[in-house]
């Protein structure tokens, strides 16, 4: 069976493979091994059938629809599929109707000629970690049960390790495509603010949040982006975003040289406490520059600024949005999740607008830094998955700065600068660690070739969780 959504499609086109066989495979997985990971909220076995089904006769019939056609894909549960309910994993949704439309992204994904699978699991509205208390799955890292998957796109990042689908969207306002990407060695995009319209899905951050995808590889995380990017009359932001280069899917823009390609990479911040982390980044090095690139040490501008103005800036848009429901339901939400939408009300209308100048201040720095280097490296997060216990306090409260302090995510949020993380080998633990290649507003095909570079001389990606003890059987 196909391992990535690329050679999926390759071999859907020869013939040797159907998208039934395809998506039954995905069934199967989830039957196996759902009980335990948490992956899915609502899984659509029957309706997911019916559309592989069409795909392969359009295929047979000689309408290829391009490389998402018979792909099937998984769709965080915070973003609307016609048909069924968006819980957002959230009771204060409970009893909320079936879509009546698809979101732009996903009705973009049913007209490239995917298969949407399932809506699925995600931390409660975007924020906080898991509740066992409360009537959802628990996200598992399909590498250890015992581990987090990450979040908040927990359920699409763990179901694309597990082989549940070949690729499936999340959301991200402080990390949350790329740090569940990072624990369970997949690829990640952020992909430029504005780049993906955002209309049809549950908001957190308003001026932060994007939709992106999640896959085993940059060039799949590519082929997502070119079904589902452009402008739309529904999100402001997307309206007045430049078309790129080249499509993202043209595979004249993939290939191994790197030539001349200035990467630079940043030191100055720590490293946490596992020790492969350092041999991992300069391993990562040594394939950037064997490919051709010039790499040269660099300072991200505002770093601790820039993340607080990410947090500020998430609490008080959250609290905006929740501020009724949260009256009205505040036992309905999860502890976690309340009290970081609640913080908000511990900022002042200042404390929001000083947020603001200074994302714009960081703006004019970080832009000036891509005059001089093309893509930025440093660690996804600096530790693998951490165990459910290291999410709280010893008094069990969310521990925000515990987590925060071990990802290198907020950063770019408060920017509107693409991101891909993807795998670069084992922690000491034998979980994935990650990278996150960052490049200037817009430069998403420049981080993309960058990464499937990469990716096309390294194995991480491929590596299947099932090697690591503990992992789900």
């Amino acid at each position: 069976m196909a391992h990535t959504l690329t050679e999926a499609g390759r071999m859907l086109r020869a013939g040797e493979l159907t998208s039934v066989e395809l998506v039954e495979a995905g069934i199967e997985a989830a039957d196996r091994r759902d009980g335990a990971l948490g992956v899915y909220l609502t899984r659509m076995d029957e309706s997911a059938l019916e559309e592989a089904e069409r795909a392969d006769a359009e295929l047979r019939a000689g309408r290829d629809r391009g490389a998402l056609h018979g792909i099937p894909v998984g769709v965080k549960d915070m973003i609307a599929v016609a048909g069924v309910p968006t819980t957002a994993q959230s009771l204060v949704r409970a009893g909320a109707p079936p879509e009546a439309a698809d979101a732009p992204v996903v009705a973009r994904l049913r007209a490239a000629g995917a298969v949407i699978t399932g809506k699925t699991t995600t931390m409660e509205f975007g924020c906080g970690i898991p509740d066992p208390g409360k009537p959802f799955p628990v996200p598992r890292n399909p590498y250890d049960l015992d581990r987090w998957a990450g979040g908040s796109s927990s359920g699409s990042a763990s179901g694309v390790a597990a082989g549940m689908f070949l690729a499936a969207l999340g959301g991200d306002t402080a990390g949350s495509i790329r740090m569940p990407a990072a624990f369970c060695g997949v690829t990640g995009l952020l992909p430029s603010y504005g780049r993906v319209p955002r209309s049809g899905s549950v908001p957190l951050g308003y001026s932060l949040g994007r939709i992106g995808p999640l896959a085993r590889t940059a060039r799949d995380c590519a082929a997502v982006l070119a079904a589902i990017a452009g402008p739309h009359p529904g999100d402001p932001a997307a309206t007045a975003v430049p078309p790129p280069e080249a499509p993202f899917d043209d595979d004249r823009s993939y290939g191994g040289d790197l030539a001349g390609l200035r990467v630079g990479l940043v030191r100055d911040l720590p490293l946490g406490s596992d020790p492969a982390l350092v041999g991992r980044l300069a391993d990562a090095v040594a394939v950037f520059e064997r490919l051709g690139a010039e790499v040269a040490e660099v300072t991200l501008p505002y770093w601790s600024e820039l993340i607080g103005a990410t947090i500020v800036t998430a609490v008080c848009e959250g609290l905006a949005q929740h501020r009724a429901d949260l009256r009205a339901h505040w036992a309905d939400y999860f502890p976690a999740s309340r009290g970081l939408l609640a913080s908000g009300a511990l900022f002042t209308g200042a404390d929001y607008v000083q947020a603001q100048r200074v994302r714009r201040l960081a703006a004019g720095a970080v832009a000036e830094l891509f005059g001089r280097v093309d893509v930025v490296l440093t660690p996804t997060a600096v530790v693998g998955a951490p165990p459910f216990d290291a999410l709280v306090t010893e008094a069990g409260h969310q521990d925000n700065a515990g987590l925060f302090g071990q990802v290198r995510t907020p950063y770019w949020n408060a920017l509107g600068n693409p991101v891909v993380a993807v795998p670069i080998g084992p922690a000491e633990s034998g979980l994935p660690l990650s990278g996150q290649l960052a490049g200037p507003v817009f430069g998403d095909a420049t981080i993309l070739r960058a990464a499937d570079a990469f990716q096309r001389h390294t194995e991480w990606h491929r590596r299947p969780a099932a090697e690591v003890e503990g992992a789900a059987a």
